[in-house]
């Protein structure tokens, strides 16, 4: 059954590569990648290919880049007989004729406990709501964003310390083993998708640069998660004046001691990294 699935993989981000090595390494290795276009990426703004359209090309595998999901892409899609779409962070919002090409349909990992946090950025809504458990799911997807039935869940606790990117990675490395021992059980009919609660659902949109913006006389708690959600992209930054000139600071290592939310290193624009202690002095 493993070495049979005719399997097609949507996915873009570099997260997406312990994912597709895992089925590689369990006999589920896609025949074909959807992934974003190339992109332009960093100050001098290089043409660059995501990650998974490397991995493919290693691979021997055929990649599709498609700036839109378009009839033309549909129809090109149809020319197969798919078993099953596997979709992981693709960033496109996939219509109904697509998810349901697939004779197993189409699944997706997802890094929460749905029906909550269904959306862009569970793993950062959960530590911002102060959430102390969390999961993945491997759900089945429908048109409806993020409502299908779910087909296995593993729960885990939240680290009070611990960062969205770090808790993303974590939960990364949960999904790829889930997705791999759910396969043969969901193909053969031994497990069967079960039905979200949707009266309980919450949503969690999608995150903007300005959100990172924060005032250090705010709530420490709040502030430390934060500081906690953002961690990497967007970050937290506030802003100082000083001599009429306003200056944006990004925090990239704090702590929470004593109820108290504490920076210990800070990049003021246009600056090196240096310690909030040596920052707070030159203030003065």
């Amino acid at each position: 059954m493993k070495n049979n699935l005719r399997i097609a993989f949507f996915g873009t981000p570099p997260l997406t590569l312990e994912i597709l090595e895992e089925l590689k390494n369990s006999n589920f290795s896609p025949e074909l990648i959807v992934t974003g276009p190339d992109a332009p990426v960093g100050r001098k703004l290089i043409l660059t290919s995501p990650e998974p359209k490397k991995w493919a090309e290693e691979n021997n595998i055929q990649i599709i880049q498609p700036e839109k999901i378009t009839e033309e892409f549909l129809e090109k899609l149809k020319k197969t007989s798919w078993d099953l779409f596997i979709v992981v962070a693709y960033g496109k919002i996939l219509p109904e004729d697509l998810i349901n090409i697939p004779k197993y349909g189409t699944l997706n990992i997802h890094y929460s406990l749905l029906p909550k946090y269904r959306g862009a950025t569970p793993v950062e809504s959960a530590i911002l709501n102060g959430e102390t458990k969390t999961g993945v799911c491997i759900q089945k997807m429908v048109y409806e964003l993020d409502a299908g039935p779910v087909i296995a869940l593993e729960e885990v606790d939240i680290d009070s310390e611990e960062t969205a990117p770090e808790l993303r990675n974590r939960l990364n490395q949960i999904g790829k083993k889930l997705l791999v021992e759910t396969l043969p059980k969901y193909i053969s009919g031994e497990i069967k998708p079960v039905e979200q609660n949707h009266i309980e659902k919450t949503r969690c949109g999608k995150i903007k640069k300005e959100d990172g913006e924060i005032k250090l006389t705010e709530n420490p708690e709040e502030l430390y998660r934060k500081y906690r959600a953002y961690h990497g992209w967007p970050s937290v930054f506030f802003f100082v004046e000083k001599n009429n000139v306003r200056t944006r600071v990004k925090i990239t290592e704090a702590t929470f001691q004593n109820g108290e939310f504490i920076p210990l290193k800070v990049v003021p624009e246009g600056k090196k990294e240096i310690s909030y202690e040596s920052f707070s002095r030159n203030l003065n």
